[in-house]
């Protein structure tokens, strides 16, 4: 297999060591069952937990046994962490806070995780000539110009995830110039997918509003009215993990042609308004559980109400494909019905299979 793979120039391609960190996560997870299943790299997997990773990891009998290690670690205060970089020769950095009610109720926890904590990332792939992969966010791009907000708006807070994420940007570009560090940006345009985070207490915490997705995902499954914010006018696009995944991997192995880049990895044409997605993801649901809708499938809330004081959102938000087009020429395959599909099925059997183990717990007499 290792032998026979080329790159898109047509040069072979060579094993490599992959420092991941945030690997335990909904994007790692599948990152890391594509570099197992698809290619001879070993993988050094960093994160705190591992749940979403363990079918990865046992047993020793696994054909990629000894080609993924996983160091449970928290980069914010671990002295492991700058050898585990000098031993790869790529650093994918996955981790953040982004779940976007924290951006109202913890700005400075979120702009920590995004920005200070991914600064010794940055230096340390730096200071000893490794490549750097990191994960920004298409939120870097704001709101559209026909949606500013009016003078005497308040303040919004809930900007603190993308200028933390701009900012780590600027400073690995910044590298680049001035150090010769060799990077590539990515901006993911919803990633959706099973193991997505998160089904509140089920896969995922049991506090904090999660994105649309998983929040309409969440109510289909308690059988709740899907909540739509302002009305649900919001446009968004979303992209198959899948589908993402493949371009995350042209990036790892050609170097050449994505040194240097940002990215923007979604599907323009899986645009709908989050009403729209509502009532898709309801005809959706419908056909995997076998289960008749609501009588009244959806409610609407404002953002004060849902996110809190201070909230505030991108009104569209449509990725330009051009430059990965060019460089990688990655283009998304799946369709929206088929990605709801497929995420819907695999969140309707965990819930259910939760559900079941909650219930066959014994009672404490």
């Amino acid at each position: 297999m290792a032998a026979s793979r080329m790159d898109l120039d047509g040069r072979p391609i060579k094993p490599i060591t992959i420092c991941m960190i945030g690997a335990g996560g909904f994007i790692g997870s599948h990152l890391c069952e594509k570099l197992m299943s698809e290619t001879p790299h070993k993988v050094l997997a960093l994160d705190v937990y591992n749940d979403k990773i363990k079918h990865l990891l046992e047993p020793d009998s696994l054909p990629w046994a000894g080609r993924i290690q996983f160091h449970r670690l928290n980069i914010k205060h671990d002295s492991r962490l700058e050898g585990l970089i000098k031993m790869a020769d790529l650093t994918i950095n996955l981790a953040a806070i982004c779940t976007p009610a924290d951006y109202n109720t913890r700005p400075l926890d979120t702009i920590y995780s995004n920005f200070i904590d991914a600064l010794p990332v940055v230096k340390y792939c730096s200071e000893n000539n490794k490549r750097l992969i990191h994960f920004s966010t298409c939120e870097v791009y704001g709101k559209t110009i026909q949606s500013f907000l009016p003078k005497d708006s308040p303040l919004r807070q809930r900007w603190s995830y993308a200028c933390a994420k701009q900012l780590i940007e600027r400073l690995i570009y910044a590298e680049g110039a001035e150090n010769g560090l060799e990077f590539t940006i990515v901006r993911p345009f919803n990633w959706i997918g099973p193991r997505m985070d998160f089904i509140p207490g089920i896969d995922g915490p049991s506090e904090g509003v999660p994105r649309v997705l998983a929040c309409f995902s969440n109510n289909l499954l308690r059988r709740e009215p899907l909540k739509l914010v302002d009305g649900g006018q919001s446009q968004r696009t979303f992209v198959y993990i899948k589908d993402a995944i493949e371009a995350v991997l042209l990036m790892i192995e050609n170097p050449g042609r994505a040194n240097g880049h940002i990215f923007n990895v979604g599907n323009p044409n899986n645009e709908v308004t989050v009403r729209q997605l509502a009532e898709m993801m309801t005809k959706v649901y419908t056909k995997v559980s076998g289960e008749s809708a609501l009588e009244t499938p959806t409610i609407d809330v404002s953002s004060k109400e849902f996110y809190g004081e201070g909230y505030d959102d991108s009104d569209k938000r449509i990725p330009d494909m051009t430059i990965i087009n060019k460089q990688l020429g990655w283009n998304p395959k799946t369709s929206l019905w088929d990605l709801l599909e497929s995420t819907l099925t695999y969140q309707h059997r965990t819930y259910a299979e939760a559900i079941k183990k909650s219930m066959a717990k014994p009672t404490s007499s």
